[in-house]
């Protein structure tokens, strides 16, 4: 039978089970055998990431015509203003692309967010702010680039939840199996896709097999979100293995579903 985890991966962590230049791993976690993370976090980033075996789920969620919307909690570098949020919300020129339109709130009261090992560094002359931030697509680091093109950089980032999947009281290292009833989004009780908004009006929109993406949808499996590499988040190397470095002994090995992504 089919598993799947929601894990709250802690900083410094890399989302993959081997170890690799001396960064910490899943491996030390005593997740079930077998899952594999269902897209990434970079391993300076924190929060919920999925894990499964299931492999026709994990090629929906690694698949850029399903797009997801996804929720960070991002400490940034001063207060930004109205003009530069909107900016996010509207879409950023960044590098070789426009990212799609999201949602940025100002989280007012602050939330408490448990400190980090190590700190995020603290300057007593500047005012650093968390925000909210929703995004329907998944391109390498880009929340992070987004906030640094408006002028506030990132200095902590959380991912709280993937389409109707959430953290909630998740301590870091902990994790929790949860039902595949417990996963949807994106269809009809039919399992036809259905298009959605976001609780602030973005659209998200899940595309029937076959149906060709826009432009600005990445095209391929790679690198993908804020802070991702591969396919969620992640700086680590790997080919869709689990992140495993090519000249590491293997670990875990996926199943005949897996196929990796040009």
């Amino acid at each position: 039978m089919p598993q799947y985890i929601l894990f709250h991966k802690p900083y410094g962590v890399l989302s993959q089970f081997t170890p690799e230049d001396g960064a910490r791993s899943l491996a030390e976690f005593d997740l079930p055998p077998g899952v594999y993370p269902a897209g990434r976090l970079d391993k300076d980033s924190e929060g919920l990431l999925l894990l499964t075996d299931d492999g026709p789920l994990i090629e929906q969620l690694l698949h850029p015509r399903y797009q997801k919307p996804k929720t960070y909690w991002v400490l940034v570098e001063r207060l930004p203003d109205a003009a530069a949020l909107e900016k996010m919300r509207a879409g950023l020129r960044i590098e070789d692309y426009t990212t799609l339109p999201c949602e940025v709130q100002l989280l007012d009261p602050q939330p408490a967010v448990a400190p980090r090992d190590p700190p995020v560094r603290v300057r007593k002359s500047v005012q650093d702010w968390w925000l909210a931030i929703t995004v329907v697509e998944g391109k390498n680091r880009q929340v992070r680039k987004m906030t640094a093109a408006i002028g506030h950089p990132t200095l902590r980032l959380q991912r709280r939840s993937i389409a109707n999947l959430e953290l909630g009281d998740l301590a870091p290292g902990q994790w929790k199996a949860i039902a595949r009833t417990d996963i949807h989004w994106g269809t009809d009780a039919a399992g036809t896709p259905v298009d959605r908004t976001t609780a602030g009006g973005v659209a998200v929109r899940y595309r029937s097999p076959g149906e060709r993406p826009p432009r600005n949808v990445v095209r391929s499996a790679g690198r993908n979100d804020a802070g991702s590499a591969r396919v969620g988040d992640g700086k680590s190397k790997g080919s869709g293995n689990g992140g495993r470095s090519r000249n590491a002994a293997p670990t875990r090995q996926p199943g005949n579903w897996f196929t990796s992504k040009k």
